[in-house]
């Protein structure tokens, strides 16, 4: 029997017997076939009953046959807990693991190595014969902003960071900021840890002040986790956090947003709206958009970027700040 062919059978064995459900009335041969269909197994539903029939002589599996059509299932008692990664685990895994890489703790990183390195395997034994095996190779995720090289982290701070966090205790850390010239002591609150792009940040409050803010873990020079609890702010939630703007770099607030963008900015945002709100009018070869949005300094580096393409006519602050930017832009290139 070719390799492949091998592999592809007990692959599909494997996944025959992670699919069996734990007692009766079990699951039918044709229900399997459909199911290993999905799965990139084609095969027919006689394969799947000599298939059941030679593993019940080595398992405990049984054929309830009380009824029409029969089902299959495990004895009672016996254990349907199988090591191992199905077809779905290892594409999964496969697939986001460049993403799941910089999020989770090292203590959970270590043992899944084993977990990334086992899907790869899978799918690079089954690739010959099993079409769903090939789906990482015809899927990818691409920033939808220019790609930089991710920061760099001072060996072992992450780790203590998402240690200290992990545990929900105090951090000791020497800190420099953006503006600064020298790195300075301080003790942090550790609350949550959010990948932006290529930069992962620290969510976290200072020593004994209420205020949460954003700690770039690239700037954390040294890293020491402390036996101190965290004082964690009384309704304080990630997600809340994040979804107020914060790592939009704002405060929380809204504005009123109305613009008139090119006829190519207003298609693409006709596919993919600035907000639920969003109102689109065409005026001449301009459109006029209106919509509520949080205000950031990521909504002015947007409309920055998109050049002549987009006038703010309100807010009026907003309209002069940018404005004001363009200005000085364009006297970098007066010459």
């Amino acid at each position: 029997m070719p390799k492949t062919a091998n592999h592809d059978s007990l692959a599909r064995l494997f996944e025959l017997l992670k699919l069996l459900p734990s007692k009766a009335p079990g699951i039918t041969a044709k229900e399997l076939c459909n199911r290993l269909d999905k799965n990139g197994f084609s095969v027919s539903k006689r394969t799947i009953e000599r298939d059941l029939i030679e593993l019940s002589r080595l398992f405990g599996l049984e054929c309830n046959d009380k009824g029409s059509p029969y089902g299959w299932h495990w004895m009672a008692g016996r254990g349907v807990d199988l090591p191992g990664l199905t077809m779905a685990d290892a594409l999964s895994l496969h697939i986001v693991e460049e993403l799941l890489r910089p999020l989770l703790p090292h203590a959970l990183i270590e043992p899944m190595e084993k977990r990334f390195t086992e899907a790869r395997k899978k799918l690079e034994a089954l690739s010959g014969s099993n079409p769903n095996a090939r789906w990482a190779e015809k899927v990818c995720h691409v920033p939808p902003t220019l790609p930089l090289v991710p920061a760099r982290i001072a060996p072992g701070v992450l780790a203590t960071i998402q240690d200290a966090l992990l545990h929900d205790l105090q951090v000791d850390v020497v800190y420099k900021k953006h503006s600064a010239e020298e790195p300075v002591p301080m003790r942090l609150h550790p609350l949550g840890l959010v990948q932006r792009g290529p930069v992962a940040y620290l969510v976290a409050r200072a020593l004994d002040y209420l205020d949460v803010w954003i700690y770039a873990v690239h700037r954390i020079k040294e890293a020491t986790r402390t036996s101190e609890p965290v004082a964690r702010p009384e309704g304080f939630s990630l997600d809340g956090y994040v979804k107020e703007g914060r790592l939009q770099f704002g405060n929380g607030d809204t504005l009123r947003l109305v613009v008139l963008v090119s006829s190519e900015v207003a298609a693409y945002l006709a596919e993919t709206p600035l907000a639920e709100d969003q109102h689109l009018t065409t005026k001449g070869e301009r459109t006029k958009l209106t919509a509520t949005v949080l205000d950031s300094w990521q909504l002015s580096w947007w409309i920055l970027s998109h050049g002549p393409e987009i006038e703010v006519l309100k807010p009026v602050r907003l309209r002069k700040q940018i404005a004001a930017s363009l200005r000085e832009a364009a006297s970098l290139y007066a010459d």
